[in-house]
């Protein structure tokens, strides 16, 4: 009986000490950076830093990192199809920086907390989209392997930069309020705000 108390105890113990978010341990490699270690598991190189308490980016093989939770695949894949529809023709540095907008979104205060939810955001009971490329179906193209790979960096770097969380083309905006938000960057024919 006391054994498995024990049992129980330890059980009990060692599931209240999991941290919620986190999806696996990984042992450092010879030659492995925060960079490609974030790239092979789709996770922020800041997040990775962050969770393992590291403020150098010194690593020693056998190190044991945790891995926080990384975007799921459907979600890469919407904020690509964004991506495409809204910076096609802009420089790669731009496509990179609309995906990012998406990302800080997700964890801004003042927008939902998935990225689906970013995505589809409406305004004025669903009258405004958020992304002109949700209502008028663009979203739904194919996106290509440049949106892709824009993604996978915006992933890799979430985080940095300069914490934009519009972008617009000052050409067409149709809403005034957006040319008051603060300018953080000019990429191509995109300006990034927060």
């Amino acid at each position: 009986m006391k054994i498995k108390v024990l049992l129980t105890s330890f059980f009990v113990l060692t599931g209240l000490t999991v941290m919620p978010g986190f999806v696996e341990g990984y042992t450092v490699k010879q030659g492995d950076t925060f960079w490609k270690i974030a790239q092979k598991h789709g996770v922020s190189t800041n997040e990775l830093m962050n969770v393992n308490n590291y403020s150098s980016s010194l690593l020693y093989p056998g190190t044991k990192l945790s891995i926080p939770e990384s975007i799921s695949e459907a979600d890469k894949e919407l904020i690509a199809r964004l991506v495409h529809a809204e910076a096609k023709g802009e420089p790669y540095a731009g496509k990179v920086a609309v995906a990012t907008v998406i990302l800080n979104r997700v964890d801004h205060s003042n927008f939902p907390n998935t990225v689906k939810g970013v995505v589809y955001e409406t305004y004025e009971n669903g009258a405004i989209y958020a992304f002109s490329p949700v209502e008028n179906g663009a979203i739904n193209k194919p996106a290509d392997s440049e949106a892709k790979r824009a993604v996978e960096e915006a992933i890799a770097f979430r985080g940095q930069g300069q914490g934009s969380i519009y972008f617009y083309n000052p050409e067409t905006a149709a809403s005034a309020w957006i040319f008051d938000q603060q300018t953080t960057v000019k990429i191509g024919n995109h300006v990034f705000a927060k």
